[in-house]
């Protein structure tokens, strides 16, 4: 009886998203503060949208930048342990294949069954150096292009979610008739990426974006009861 092929799928863009998380749930939120805290303070649509475009413009580049440095580090640390790693297998090769040896112990091999795979090893360096990073350290070797491609993409995620909420700014007149619809459609599109990051991630996409709307709706109300406080 002919059997169908396993297909396995996986999810493998992982950092991608990671990267629009970090730039969506800042742009819906941050913008979404100011301006329910300006509401509470100003009564006119184009101060909050002013205010509102300038820190989209400064917190899209100052996200953007802290991908890009994130990225470049992680780069340079891998970097960095791989010419430790490729040093020791050369000076200590005993002591790195004993390192090797316990790696194997930590998944249930004992040492004679081990023990033909490390002697592989040893014969081929570049390959040893692999394993070690990948197996010893837990790390994988960077994107070459990983910097820019992550700074672009939060920067262009977090545009993308600032101009939620202040978009009835910019039709509505009056900040505080516009504050309420601001409040809808941000909580709304929160709620949308909150269960779409939660089907991406494994999560509970449900509880994600009730999550998600609860965390974006007390930045809100807390800046626009301290900006009503304090006029």
């Amino acid at each position: 009886m002919p059997q169908t092929p396993h297909i396995e799928r996986h999810f493998t863009a992982g950092e991608v998203v990671r990267d629009v998380v970090i730039g969506m749930s800042d742009g819906l939120t941050v913008p979404f503060a100011l301006a329910a805290g300006l509401s509470g303070a100003v009564d006119s649509s184009h101060i909050v949208v002013v205010a509102g475009l300038a820190e989209i413009a400064a917190g899209s580049i100052a996200m953007g930048l802290g991908g890009y440095l994130a990225a470049k580090s992680d780069a340079e640390h891998y970097a960095s342990e791989r010419l430790r790693e490729e040093r020791e297998v050369e000076e200590i090769p005993d002591e790195e294949a004993r390192e090797v040896q316990k790696v194997f112990a930590d998944y249930g091999l004992p040492p004679q069954e081990s023990a033909p795979v490390i002697r592989a090893l040893t014969k081929n360096p570049k390959e040893w150096v692999d394993f070690m990073m990948r197996f010893e350290l837990g790390l994988e070797e960077p994107d070459p292009k990983r910097a820019v491609q992550s700074a672009l993409t939060i920067a262009a995620s977090y545009i993308g979610g600032g101009f939620i909420p202040l978009a009835p700014y910019m039709i509505l007149h009056s900040a505080r008739g516009a504050l309420l619809w601001s409040v809808i459609v941000t909580l709304l599109a929160l709620g949308v990426f909150g269960y779409i990051k939660g089907r991406f991630t494994g999560a509970r996409a449900g509880r994600s974006a009730l999550q998600t709307i609860v965390i974006g709706g007390l930045a809100a109300g807390a800046a626009f009861a301290l900006a009503k406080l304090i006029s």
